[in-house]
């Protein structure tokens, strides 16, 4: 009976132990993936980091929402349409690029679009998957910040 005590008390510290490192780094970290089959015959996973409590559906386009409120919709296209979003974003008066650039899994530039009123009205990302003949489109409504913190959530793999 000693033996037994001794053994659930050390798993006991144990548990403890990775609960407190756990809460030291930022807590557990939770994602959710797809694949998807696109039209460009590649098969792309699009993985989202949960632990803030974002979710994404297996539509497309898919879904990207937080507590139950639909915050950015992305949908695939291929590489010419990628191209043209691209060229539109660099010539269009009524577009502001914010930012373009690569990171280990995609090329993207962020831009938002003014209405008539000179007012935003949506924050979207060009996205090229690397080693692919896929791009996305990802669209925000909400804000600068929350197009940004999604895609900063967001990896793609071409499996």
């Amino acid at each position: 009976m000693k033996k037994f005590l001794i053994v659930v008390l050390v798993i006991l510290v144990i548990a403890v132990a990775i609960v407190v490192i756990a809460g030291m780094n930022g807590g557990i970290s939770t994602s959710k993936a797809f694949s998807f089959n696109v039209t460009t015959g590649d098969k792309i996973k699009v993985s989202l980091n949960t632990s803030d409590g974002y979710d994404i559906d297996y539509n497309i386009p898919f879904n990207i929402s937080k507590d139950g409120e639909n915050l950015s919709q992305g949908t695939f296209i291929t590489m010419y349409g990628y191209n043209e979003y691209v060229n539109l974003a660099a010539s269009d008066s009524s577009i502001k690029v914010l930012d373009s650039g690569s990171r280990s899994d995609v090329e993207y530039t962020f831009y938002t679009v003014y209405n008539s009123n000179e007012k935003c009205n949506e924050y979207n990302y060009i996205i090229k998957v690397k080693d692919s003949n896929t791009g996305l489109l990802i669209g925000n409504i909400v804000s600068e910040s929350s197009a940004k913190d999604i895609f900063d959530n967001l990896t793609f793999t071409k499996e």
